[in-house]
C-alpha cells in the first residue's frame, strides 16, 4: 500500500486519450512525476515537454520506476501490453475497451492475479449526470441513450458499438439494471441501434459515427416524471407530470413543473484518474473491474452478430 506517498505515474501511448491522461496526471497534487512512452518518439517527446514529464525510450524503462500506469495504446495492442504490465506487478488502468475481442479479454482476465489492481477506463461511469440519473431513477418505464458523433480522423480499431455504444452498455448493465434482457439490433460499422427489454422495461441505445451533430443524451420516463440529461453540458432537467390539461383555440395546453438538478460539474476523466490513484494508494480495487469490462465487450459482440431485427431473443452474457 502506498497511502500518503506521492506517486510516480506512467502513460503508455500518447494518442488522443494518452495526451489527456498525461495532462491530468501532471496537474494532480498526489503525483510526484509523470513518465510517458510511445513507439512514436516524436509524439512522446512533444507530450513530455508539454506536461513537464519524462520521455522513456522503452516500456521496460517506464515500468522500472512507476507506481501506476495508464494504458492508452490502440485497442489491438491492449492484450500484449496489459499482460506485460500485469506481470510487472504494477497497477494499471486500461482504456476501454479492455481488449479487441471477447476471447482476448477472457484470456487477459484469466491471467490477472486476485491481488492485482487492474481497472478499465469506461469514462462515462464518472460523469456526474450519469451518477445523478442513476440515483433519481427508481421504477423506470422507458430509457433512451443517444451517442452520436461527427466523423473522426482518430484511429478506431472496432465498430461504432465498441467505439461509442460501449459507454452506454456499461451504464445500462452496471448502474441501471441487472438480469438478462432480450435484445434486438440493427446497423453497420458506423451506425447502430439496439433495443433491450429488462422485464418489460424497454431500453433503447443508438450510436453513430456519421452524425453532423454531436449528441450525448440520456432520457428516462417514470410514472410521475421524465428526466433529460445532457452528458456534455452536464445538465439534468426533470419534467413533472402536469396537474391539468386543457384545450384553448383547438390546441392542447398543460401546466408543467420543470426542475433543474444542481450538478457539481467535473471533468469525467479527471474524476476517473483521481479515483484510480486513490485505489492505488489505498490498495483497493478500481470500481470498473476487468470482469465488468469483459461482459461489456461480450455484449458488444452479441449486438454486432445480430444486426438484423428478429423476433428471436439474444442471450446476453451473465456478469462475471
Amino acid at each position: 500500500m502506498l497511502e500518503g506517498k506521492k506517486l510516480h505515474v506512467g502513460v503508455i501511448g500518447v494518442g488522443t486519450m494518452g495526451k489527456n491522461h498525461a495532462r491530468i496526471y501532471s496537474e494532480m497534487k498526489s503525483v510526484e512525476s509523470v513518465s510517458v512512452f510511445d513507439l512514436n518518439q516524436t509524439a512522446a517527446e512533444s507530450v513530455a515537454k508539454a506536461n513537464n514529464a519524462e520521455m522513456c525510450k522503452s516500456m521496460e524503462d517506464l515500468l522500472e520506476h512507476t507506481d501506476a500506469v495508464s494504458l492508452c495504446v490502440p485497442t489491438r495492442f491492449h492484450f500484449d501490453v496489459a499482460k506485460r504490465i500485469i506481470e510487472s506487478n504494477i497497477p494499471v488502468l486500461i482504456e476501454k475497451p479492455i481488449c479487441q475481442t471477447a476471447p482476448e479479454a477472457q484470456k487477459l482476465v484469466d491471467i490477472i492475479p486476485n491481488d492485482a489492481l487492474v481497472g478499465v477506463g469506461h469514462i462515462e461511469r464518472f460523469n456526474p449526470v450519469v451518477k445523478e440519473v442513476a440515483k433519481i431513477l427508481k421504477k423506470p418505464l422507458y430509457i433512451e441513450i443517444k451517442r452520436h458523433n461527427p466523423a473522426s480522423s482518430r484511429m478506431v480499431d472496432g465498430s461504432v458499438v465498441e467505439d461509442l455504444m460501449i459507454h452506454d452498455i456499461d451504464i445500462v448493465f452496471n448502474l441501471l439494471f441487472t438480469g438478462h434482457p432480450t435484445m434486438h439490433s440493427a446497423g453497420n460499422q458506423d451506425v447502430c441501434t439496439v433495443l433491450f427489454n429488462f422485464d418489460d422495461v424497454p431500453v433503447y441505445l443508438s450510436a453513430s459515427r456519421k452524425s453532423s451533430k454531436k449528441i450525448r443524451m440520456i432520457y428516462a420516463e417514470e410514472e410521475d416524471f421524465t428526466i433529460e440529461g445532457d452528458l456534455m453540458s452536464q445538465e439534468i432537467s426533470i419534467y413533472r407530470k402536469p396537474d391539468r390539461y386543457s384545450m384553448e383555440n383547438l390546441r392542447y395546453t398543460q401546466d408543467n413543473l420543470i426542475e433543474k438538478v444542481l450538478i457539481n460539474k467535473t471533468e469525467s476523466l479527471k474524476e476517473e484518474l483521481n479515483i484510480f490513484l486513490k485505489c492505488v494508494s489505498e490498495g483497493k480495487q478500481f470500481p470498473i473491474t476487468p470482469g465488468q469490462a469483459l461482459r461489456n465487450i461480450q455484449i458488444c459482440e452479441s449486438i454486432r452478430s445480430h444486426h438484423v431485427i428478429t423476433q428471436n431473443p439474444v442471450k446476453i452474457p451473465s456478469a462475471a
